[in-house]
Formats: structure tokens, sequence, C-alpha cells
């Protein structure tokens, strides 16, 4: 009996072929969360597109390779579709018609679009030259207005800029204003020395080959669409994911605009939970804890699951009045150590969350109180207490100026002024030994001065009468 030898080539394009249709069946089923990618074909029938390649012209290849591509993306939900050509509408001769770019086919939903894309390349005859900037300039008002939409553009050519514009320049700031991702460069039968002229402006694939030419576009496919997972690790002081519940923004690092807004998680495995971001954009993300992080320049990674770390250790300072609330709540500035900016104003009564570190107090009664080197450690909670206030309800016999002092019988130091134009006034204070000076509006004298001693003691009224 006699068997025939497998053919080893033919099984292992095979295999790949399953494994790429499984790829692609997996980004199409996580396309159901996300939102509407919409790609634009910007296609290449410049006169060079006449060129012998392989098995036939390319401009034949290309219509044929692109008709079956186009067929598949039919069933894709949450895509759109959209053409614009160039180098088809004015012949090279006698001179190179450099605006030579048109939109053929506007956006619609794959279902509807790839029929109509697919007929539309097939009555395509290459005629001028390669407007390549200006195209991408130009593609601008293609993507019209859309609040939930990725913009892909995908750029197949056989040749490199004619026209004396430069491609990356015009790529680079179209992606800096969000117009469009970074684009996918195709060069079909292109030599390899041009992919750096290429990789500046976008991922350049090089496609040697018409057999190579479907797997380079479904590849590229994949890579535009594929849901790409993230999640943040807070990570604690022993560099465990366990801080949560902060809110976080990212935001593209080039338009510095705000791109997502979240509110951290840890989901019910105990993990932070997965977000999904768009990963051709790179990112500042501002973590808000107090005082607040901040990372930039972050790239993910495309088609896989990322985890970006944050240093974010955190334990908690509770603001308290000793004994019996009163209606007084006195308020406290909190700066780190050392520093003068003021990064939270908490008020007594209430628990904050802050970075592990030293902070100065300045609680804002009267007298204020000053705390420094308060630390805060891991997951632990510092308690700050103040005494509770007392209060005098001052009487006065008519408009006049007047102070309160704080008298501890080795210094006098300023409290607070009153104020002039009220007869009545209450004023809290914590406990301790003051004095006050007074004296009537219209008065001359100075030896006329009205001075008061008194204790304050806390949760207690103290009258005065200024006679």
């Amino acid at each position: 009996m006699i068997t025939e030898k497998p053919d080893l080539k033919k099984i292992k394009k095979s295999i790949k072929s399953i494994l790429l249709l499984i790829l692609l069946n997996l980004a199409f089923f996580n396309l159901k969360s996300q939102p509407t990618n919409r790609i634009l074909f910007i296609f290449d029938d410049s006169y060079s597109m006449y060129a012998q390649w392989n098995s036939d012209i390319k401009i034949e290849v290309a219509k044929k390779i692109m008709g079956e591509f186009l067929d598949s993306l039919k069933t894709i939900p949450n895509l759109e579709l959209a053409l614009r050509c160039y180098g088809h509408t004015t012949f090279i001769r006698p001179e190179r018609n450099c605006k030579d770019t048109k939109l053929e086919v506007p956006f619609a939903k794959a279902k509807d679009n790839a029929i109509k894309i697919k007929q539309r390349i097939q009555k395509l005859e290459p005629l001028g030259t390669t407007p390549i900037a200006y195209s991408l300039g130009e593609c601008v008002n293609d993507f019209t207005p859309c609040t939930d939409c990725r913009n892909i553009v995908i750029l197949i050519t056989d040749g490199i800029e004619e026209c004396e514009g430069n491609p990356c320049e015009v790529s680079k700031a179209l992606q800096k204003k969000g117009i469009f991702l970074r684009p996918f460069v195709i060069g079909v039968g292109l030599d390899v020395k041009f992919a750096d002229v290429f990789g500046c402006m976008g991922k350049f694939y090089d496609v040697s080959n018409e057999a190579n030419f479907k797997d380079v576009l479904n590849l590229v496919l994949t890579e535009a669409i594929t849901q790409t997972t993230v999640q943040v690790d807070l990570l604690d002081a022993t560099k465990h994911p366990t801080e949560t519940n902060v809110n976080m923004t990212f935001f593209d690092s080039n338009t510095k605009q705000i791109k997502y807004n979240y509110l951290h998680t840890i989901n019910s495995a105990g993990n932070p939970d997965t977000l999904i971001l768009n990963p051709f954009k790179t990112y500042d993300l501002l973590v808000h804890t107090i005082p607040p992080i901040e990372k930039k320049n972050i790239s993910i990674t495309q088609g896989k699951h990322n985890v970006i770390p944050v240093d974010a250790a955190q334990g908690t300072l509770n603001l308290l009045i000793e004994g019996n609330v009163t209606k007084y709540y006195p308020t406290c500035v909190v700066r780190k150590k050392g520093e003068l900016n003021t990064i939270n104003v908490q008020d007594f009564g209430k628990t904050e969350k802050y970075l592990i570190g030293k902070y100065d107090l300045e609680i804002l009664t009267l007298p204020r109180i000053k705390l420094f080197d308060v630390e805060i450690k891991q997951s632990e909670e510092q308690k700050i207490y103040v005494p509770s206030s007392g209060n005098i309800y001052l009487t006065k016999g008519g408009s006049g100026f007047g102070s309160i002092y704080l008298d501890d019988g080795k210094k006098v130091t300023w409290v607070c002024n009153l104020n002039s134009s009220l007869n009545t006034e209450i004023i809290y204070l914590q406990p301790g030994d003051y004095k006050l000076e007074f004296r009537y509006d219209g008065i001359t004298e100075t030896i006329k001065t009205i001075e008061k001693r008194f204790t304050i003691k806390s949760q207690a009224v103290t009258n005065i009468k200024l006679n």
C-alpha cells in the first residue's frame, strides 16, 4: 500500500489560518461591548498600481484580495467603513494633480458599506500620482462627529509621497488633535527600505507578495479592533493591590483631554476591576488620592491584559472634638510636611484617607492650633483631638474697635478682631485665659480703653458686657 507524504507547508498554513480565524472571532465577540469602530480605507489608485506583481498587475491583485476581505467584514458588529481613494481622477501627464483625492464611499455600517466599497474598488482605474499627506489631511472631514467612536485609518499604498507633502507630520498632528488613531500602513510590493519612511506616520506592514496580502489585512483588522483590557493596581506599602475606592482620570497625553473617568473598584474575585481602554493612545493617569498621584505617558499594549501599578499606600486621618459635640465644628488645613501648598481642608467629625507620610495641620479654631509632623501610616487611623470650644456672648453699648488676645501669663497672642458694626457678638474660643481690649468709636482718649479678662471653658458660655 502506497501512502502519500503529507504536505507540511499546507498543514502549517491551514493551522495558521485556523488560529487567525479564532483570534478574529474572539475579537468580534468582544466588540459587542466596545464603542463603534470606524475604519477609513485610503486606497492607492495611482498609475504605479499598473506594475506587474506576482501573478497579475498590482491593481488587479489588490481588487481581488480587498473584495474577499470586505466580504468578511459584513457581519462584524459595531463596525463602520468608508473609502477614500487617491490618484484616480487625473492622468499623471502632462503634470501631476497633487489634490487628486476623493471620499468615494462615506461612513455607514459594515453590512451595507462592505458591498459598496467592493463595487467602487472594482471600477477604479489607476491614473495619477501619490498625494499621501494631502489625502490624510482631507480625511479630517470624512470622520463626522461621533461621541463614542474609535477612528481608524488603513492606508494601502504601493509608493511613497510624490507631492512634496510630509505624511509623518500630518499624521502626528491629526493624532494629537484626536482625529484618528495611529494609522496602519500596508505597503503593497514596496521595497523594505521604505519601512522607516512609513514607520513615522503609523504602523507599517510589508506585503512582499500577494499570498500574504490577505493575512496582513486580517492581522491589521485584528489589531485595530481587538479588545484590550487594563487594570490599575493601587499598591499598598507591601506592594499589594489592596487600595481602592479612589477616582481615576485618564487623559490623552497628546491632547490633554479627559478620555475616561472611573471610580477604582475591587471586583468580586478580590482583584482590581478590569477596564477597556483604547490601545492606540498614550495616557496620563491622575489618581485622586490626597495628595493626588500622576503617572505620565502610559502606553497600552494592544490585544492583551495590561497592568498599571501605582504606589498609593494610604492611611486615615480622623479629626475629633473632645467631649460632647457642640454647634461649632472647626476645619483643618492639611499640608505636606514642610510645604506651603494646601492639599486638603478637612472638617472635624470627618475621616479622610491620605497617602502615607508626614503632614502639617493648621486647625482653624480660635486661636489656631498648629500641629507638625503628623504621621499617616499604612491602613492605620491617626486620631487628632481638640477640646470642645466655649464661647463668649459679648454685649456692647455701641460701635467701637477691639480685639481678643490669648494671655497665658507669659506672652500675649492676638486671636481675632471684633466686628465694629455689631452691638452683640458670639465668638467661639478654645479653653484658656484671654483678655479683651476695646474702645468706643468717638472716644479720642487712649486711657479710656476698656479691658476685660476672662476664662473660657469647654461648652460653657461667658457673658461679657462692655460698659
